[in-house]
């Protein structure tokens, strides 16, 4: 990580027009590899946007540096897997500590602050605070580009499936589980 001291906390409902500008910031320029314009932008909005439900449950963190933030992250105990607040999908139903899995949420990372370790930082306190909850499963829908980070923390692929986007493109998801807490 960078000499400055990056610092999370839990995101308030102020940040939310900050981070609907970090959001396609960070997809268009380190998701690039990964999927075409065509994907990213059909993606935005639906997948990839502000879940305000994770804000207001307190579960939704951003890190910053030097007061600004550089990304943000979160971890639900509600069914919706993936989706921004628009997404067609969602499904704010609670989770079952005992039989479901925490479902990890919405990693987005200022492309200048991108493989620092703010993607670890966040994945982390996530972990951390699901495990207190009582969660001993986290599972996500990682995009293509964020897969290696979640490898790297211990998760496995169980699926990989595409998303259907709102302009006929569809996107490329990764399914991936494990086991916390034992």
């Amino acid at each position: 990580m960078d000499s400055a001291n990056p610092m999370i906390r839990k995101t308030e409902v102020e940040d939310i027009p900050i981070l609907e500008g970090l959001i396609p910031e960070s997809v268009r320029a380190l998701q690039a590899g990964d999927y075409s314009p065509r994907q990213m932008e059909g993606a935005m909005g639906t997948i990839f946007g502000v879940d305000r439900q994770l804000i207001l449950d307190r579960t939704y963190f951003v890190v910053e540096v030097d007061s600004r933030i550089v990304a943000c992250g979160g971890w639900s105990r509600r069914r919706t897997l993936f989706g921004s607040d628009h997404s067609p999908e969602k499904d704010d139903a609670w989770l079952d500590p005992l039989v479901d899995p925490a479902r990890i949420r919405a990693f987005f990372v200022h492309p200048a602050w991108a493989r620092r370790g703010i993607g670890s930082l966040l994945m982390r306190a996530c972990e951390a605070a699901a495990v207190a909850e009582g969660f001993s499963k986290l599972e996500l829908a990682a995009t293509l580009t964020g897969e290696p980070l979640y490898r790297a923390h211990g998760f496995r692929a169980v699926d990989r499936f595409d998303v259907p986007l709102p302009n006929g493109a569809s996107l490329p998801i990764v399914r991936m589980t494990k086991e916390v807490g034992m």
